[in-house]
Order: C-alpha cells, then structure tokens, then sequence
C-alpha cells in the first residue's frame, strides 16, 4: 500500500503539461482582470471616508527637496471631512510603488500620490502604478492636443517642434502616456481639472489620482479635484470635524498624566486628545479632534483646569499674554 502511495505522490507533484499551466494562467489573468476591473468601478463612486498619500521621489528621501505637498493634502482632506489615515515617502523604484499603491488603493477610499512623472528616465510612476494593476501606458490624444495649446517651447528647444521625431518630443510624450483600462470609461480615468493647465490627473484602480511633484501644479490640481469630490463626501464642507486649541505654559511631561486619563475616557466617543510641544515659545498646545461638538465643548473647562491653559483659536494667540491676562 505504502509503495503505491509513493507512487500516487510522485505522479501528483509531476508539473503539470505545458498547456495546463498556460490555461491555468489564461484562467487566472482573466479572474484578476473581471476582479479587478468591477473593483475599479466600485471604488470610483463609493462614498470618500479615508484617504492616503505617496510622495514619491529619491529627492525627497535624500533631503534635497522639501515635502510640501503632503501638508497640502492633509489640510485638504480636513477641510473636506475626510480622515487621512497615512502618508508615506518612497523611492523611485518600480517594486516599492507596486506594492504601496496597491496596498494603499485596498486600504483607502482617495489615494494620492505626488512626483515620478517628468520626462526622464527615472520618472517611472505611470509605468509602475500601470504594472501594479495589470494595466498598459496609451499616449492620451487630449492631453496631447493640451499639450501643444498650452506649453511653450523651453528656451533651449527653439527648433522643437511636434511634427518632427526627436528624443526631447519622445520625452514630452512620456507624461501623457497613461496607465489605461480598455475595459472602462476613458473620461473617468483621465481628468482635466484646470482648463488652463494640460496636466491630466491619471486615476487608475478607481481611486489612485497620480498628481505632479511640483508644489504649484499639485496644489492647483487638487483644489481642482475638489468638485469632482463634494458628492462623494458625507461632510463636504469639514464642518463635521471639530479641533480645539488650548495653550498651555505646562511642560508635556506635567501634564501627561492627566492627557493619557483623559484620552482613554473619550476615547469611545471618538475624540482624539494630542500635546505638541513649541520649543523656545514659553508655552505648549493641547487639542482636542472629533466630531461631538457639544460633548467636546463640554471638556473644554476642564482641560483649561487641568493644564492650567486657555482655549485660542492660533497656536500663537497666546504667547504674548501676561500671567494675569490669561487668569481673568
């Protein structure tokens, strides 16, 4: 019996036939992309609660540039109600933008990622974010009819010229050649938001908007997004989400004690308690960030109390107060 098991053993972990393993894969290709392509759409109209950020750039790990434009995008998503759950800085490397813009598209209702797609050779997010979701890049033909209306020749390309074949028109091309599903709706993948730009915001997956690293142009294209956005959110207008500011001349460690207290008690009603310290201002700043308003208005006496602070509405408003003004 053992040596027929033996047998039955080999013979099941024999690969399979050439063909079997091409149809196998045929099956899984077509599962995925069915999968993928019904997830897409669903994500592209789902209500926005969540949001993440990819700032891609060696630059910007290497500390040559400075990131801005996350900053941008968290007092965006708070301004419009929506809960920016993370924000990560990767390289430009094909295999860690695979893997986060996938993970992030899972995880988050919005996706934003921001630089990698200038014309040179290490600009490689719209191929990547492309092969994250099985998808080719297909040079846009309205974006490049923007691109003629609203660029100008660099002074260094007097020549340039449309028409004419040459390795600068092959690396102009690159930014308008995007991650495109066949299957679907170009006019939902590709987005002009500022007629007086001929920038697209590519969204791939549903949910990835691939914007420029430039600060200006990143800016412009997000506050552009935003109508696209409103009916998609259940708080468009950020009212629902309520911060308080108090400033305190107490050190964070006289008055962590009593936050860590105060942070597991209201924790359940949604409330988040945060201290950030202000070095070299003589005073400190606790908040308080939820969206009950009335119990949080509620805690604001007590806070005061505890941290021997005032409510303000700018971190600074306070600084230059006297002992005595702040005790009347």
């Amino acid at each position: 019996m053992f040596a027929r098991l033996n047998q039955l053993t080999r013979h099941l972990s024999r690969p399979l036939p050439n063909y079997a393993h091409k149809s196998a894969a045929v099956t899984r290709t077509s599962l995925t992309s069915s999968i993928m392509t019904s997830s897409a759409e669903e994500r592209s109209k789902r209500m926005i609660h969540t949001a993440g950020c990819i700032i891609i750039g060696d630059e910007v790990l290497g500390g040559k540039t400075v990131d801005t434009n996350s900053a941008y995008l968290a007092k965006f998503c708070f301004s419009l109600g929506m809960n920016l759950k993370r924000i990560e800085v990767i390289a430009d490397d094909e295999n860690e933008i695979i893997e986060a813009a996938r993970r992030m598209s899972e995880n988050y209702d919005f996706v934003v990622t921001s630089g990698g797609i200038g014309p040179t050779h290490d600009d490689i997010t719209y191929e990547s974010i492309a092969k994250a979701f099985g998808l080719k890049l297909k040079l846009h033909d309205d974006a490049l009819r923007r691109m003629k209306a609203l660029s100008r020749p660099h002074p260094s390309q007097p020549n340039f010229s449309y028409d004419v074949p040459s390795p600068a028109l092959e690396a102009k091309l690159r930014m308008i050649k995007l991650p495109t599903d066949e299957s679907r709706d170009e006019d939902s993948q590709v987005l002009f938001v500022d007629e007086t730009l001929w920038v697209p915001i590519s969204v791939v997956n549903g949910n990835v908007h691939i914007l420029p690293g430039v600060p200006r142009l990143f800016e412009r294209l997000l506050d552009g997004l935003k109508p696209r956005l409103i009916p998609r959110l259940t708080d468009p207008e950020g009212k629902g989400i309520y911060r308080v500011l108090i400033s305190t001349p107490m050190a964070e460690s006289a008055v962590a004690g009593y936050l860590t207290e105060l942070a597991a008690k209201v924790d359940s009603r949604g409330i988040k308690v945060g201290s950030y310290p202000r070095w070299g201002k003589g005073r400190n700043t606790v908040t308080l960030v939820g969206r009950d308003k009335e119990f949080m208005d509620s805690l604001i006496p007590e806070v005061e109390k505890n941290v021997q602070g005032i409510r303000v509405e700018t971190e600074d408003e306070a600084d230059e107060l006297n002992p005595e003004d702040l005790e009347s």
